[in-house]
């Protein structure tokens, strides 16, 4: 079955079909003309000889040497005569080698030989002459040529030359063992040539086929070797042309494929790819932050790739329309813009392309901007102000007693120190901002930096009977980072989960640690951020207490150095939050691969 559906097994059977058919038709031909051929020289012979002997019939007078004449020349060629004149009947010997013998009743009773007789005219006719023999039926395939004549004393008679069919059949049947021998013969040639003459006209074919199946699996090196220049030689050129031409294009291809990929990953949009059916295709960073942050907001664990509802909407108004689109929505406090682009095959509508731009910071820039001078007003004000009251205080001697004096001067310096620190904290991060922080990095166990940063927050945990848990996962790792500049990050984080935490609360503190860096979570449920406020955790003179009254302490640019301090770390840091039900702190530094020990 394999050989047949090959073009060898093909091109072999159409050429041995083909002249099999030539030759089956040739030789049916063949046969049918040496039969005619001999049957028709057989005739002529019989009637030649009949001639003869009617010639010698009719110019002999002596009637004895006539008929032994024409006995002579029926036995040198076979066959039989019969002579009928004036109801006398005369017959040639039964010859030996004669096949068949007919009685003479047969000449006057059938009406093709009778004919001779009765209307003196010539008969040439072959076919079966049944006879008798022991009261069994026997049928003889004879050929009998008749012809009267009339001897020389004017008398008329009828002279029945006859020979059996069977001497024909025999030269027949060589002359058609000898046409099917040499046909045979053809066929086992012509099978051998057509096979021979297919496998070398495909063995090209074949090997174009491996190197098609090659240069499928990704093999362009390998090319066709030509060893002619008929239409198979310039098929192979044109093979090892489309394959040069299709690695170009391959390599053209991955070269555009990864330029996209790197400037996908390097923008600061979000961008996704969307197929007809509403399933995204490519996504970048950004928009896998944007997802990711869509997912917590609205509570969705597995979310295997699913748009989110307004952006799905939106998507399917592109599909119908065929129109660019844009929308906005509020993810985890921050603003979002979506704008999306229907992307053709043709004509067709085949997918979409979303840009997700975050524009939060450019709405809240201004807001900041004035936000920074009201805070700075707000936080400076009441220092001075109570340095301004204790000091007139003094001046106008107000403070009759020591004790009292003394306990004005302490406001005085303790105010004085709430402003010294807030002015160093302005001058740190001013520092971090302009890039001049200086690191002093060392190389640092992980593990048992975090114990001794959670031993320190244990009493304070108890006093506000807060539940504090850490967990450690991953094996000790070694960290190249400034461990008072990531102490004051953690410290930070973990006093503000505290202090926001009531009563029965959990503060957990989880560190993990792989070959690639750590990361930190502290995880509060504390009474979170609200959605609007989320955004600007970072931002300087943040706090969560909108009264900003002295009793819950700080300025409000922890977390804004902590962040600046992670981020010189080269790392990130982020936050999660769902109003009344808790806070999620997260920074990850990064293990670079210059750091070694």
């Amino acid at each position: 079955m394999m050989l047949w559906r090959s073009v060898v097994g093909k091109v072999w059977g159409t050429i041995l079909l083909l002249v099999s058919v030539v030759l089956v038709i040739l030789t049916i031909l063949l046969l049918q003309f040496f039969e005619q051929f001999h049957i028709t020289e057989a005739e002529e012979q019989l009637t030649n000889h009949a001639n003869a002997m009617v010639s010698v019939l009719e110019e002999y007078e002596n009637p004895p040497e006539s008929l032994d004449t024409v006995e002579k020349i029926a036995g040198s060629y076979n066959t039989s005569v019969v002579i009928m004149q004036n109801d006398k009947h005369w017959e040639s010997a039964n010859n030996d080698e004669a096949d068949v013998h007919l009685p003479l009743s047969i000449f006057e009773q059938d009406e093709r030989l009778a004919s001779v007789q009765d209307e003196r005219s010539e008969v040439i006719t072959h076919g079966d002459f049944p006879t008798q023999e022991n009261g069994k039926e026997i049928h003889n395939e004879i050929f009998v040529v008749g012809m009267p004549f009339e001897s020389v004393n004017g008398e008329q008679g009828s002279l029945y030359l006859y020979q059996s069919l069977e001497i024909i059949e025999d030269t027949t049947g060589e002359t058609k063992q000898i046409i099917l021998l040499s046909a045979g013969i053809a066929i086992i040639l012509t099978t051998v040539f057509a096979f021979f003459l297919s496998t070398r006209i495909t063995a090209p074919l074949r090997k174009m086929r491996q190197l098609a199946l090659n240069v499928s699996k990704g093999d362009f090196e390998t090319r066709v070797p030509i060893l002619t220049n008929d239409e198979i030689g310039q098929l192979g050129n044109a093979f090892n042309k489309m394959r040069r031409e299709l690695n170009h294009s391959i390599t053209a291809l991955n070269q555009e494929k990864e330029q996209l990929s790197r400037i996908l990953s390097s923008m600061a949009d979000g961008v996704i790819t969307i197929d007809r059916k509403g399933s995204i295709v490519v996504t970048n960073p950004p928009a896998h932050r944007f997802l990711d942050a869509y997912y917590y907001d609205s509570g969705i664990v597995d979310a295997n790739d699913r748009l989110p509802k307004e952006v799905k909407k939106l998507f399917q108004k592109v599909v119908a329309i065929e129109q660019e689109q844009l929308t906005e929505m509020d993810v985890q406090g921050r603003s979002y813009v979506v704008l999306m682009t229907p992307l053709y095959d043709g004509e067709f509508v085949r997918g979409v392309v979303a840009v997700i731009r975050d524009m939060t910071e450019e709405r809240q820039h201004d807001k900041l901007r004035k936000d920074f001078i009201a805070n700075v007003s707000h936080e400076l004000r009441t220092p001075i102000s109570m340095l301004q009251g204790y000091s007139e205080a003094i001046i106008d001697d107000i403070a009759g007693s020591e004790e009292e004096k003394k306990e004005i001067g302490q406001i005085i310096y303790d105010e004085s120190m709430r402003m010294g620190r807030l002015v160093n904290e302005l001058l740190d991060i001013a520092k971090m901002e302009a890039g001049h922080i200086q690191l002093a990095k060392d190389w640092v166990d992980f593990h048992s930096f975090t114990d001794k940063v959670y031993k320190k927050f244990q009493g304070l945990a108890r006093e506000a009977q807060v539940t504090m848990k850490l967990d450690k996962q991953g094996t000790t790792h070694q960290m190249y980072i400034d461990p008072d500049r990531i102490e004051q990050v953690m410290t930070n984080l973990i006093h503000n989960a505290i202090r926001h935490t009531s009563e029965k609360g959990t503060v957990n503190v989880g560190v993990t640690t792989d070959a690639w860096g750590v990361t930190v979570e502290i995880e509060d449920t504390g009474s979170g951020i609200p959605e609007e406020d989320l955004p600007n955790v970072f931002e300087r003179f943040y706090k969560a207490d909108k009264a900003r009254t002295r009793g819950n302490g700080g300025t409000g640019l922890g977390l804004a150095i902590a962040k600046n301090i992670v981020e010189s770390h080269d790392g990130e840091i982020s936050a999660h939050s769902k109003w009344q039900e808790g806070t999620t702190f997260r920074f990850y530094l990064p293990r670079r691969e210059h750091d070694h020990q």
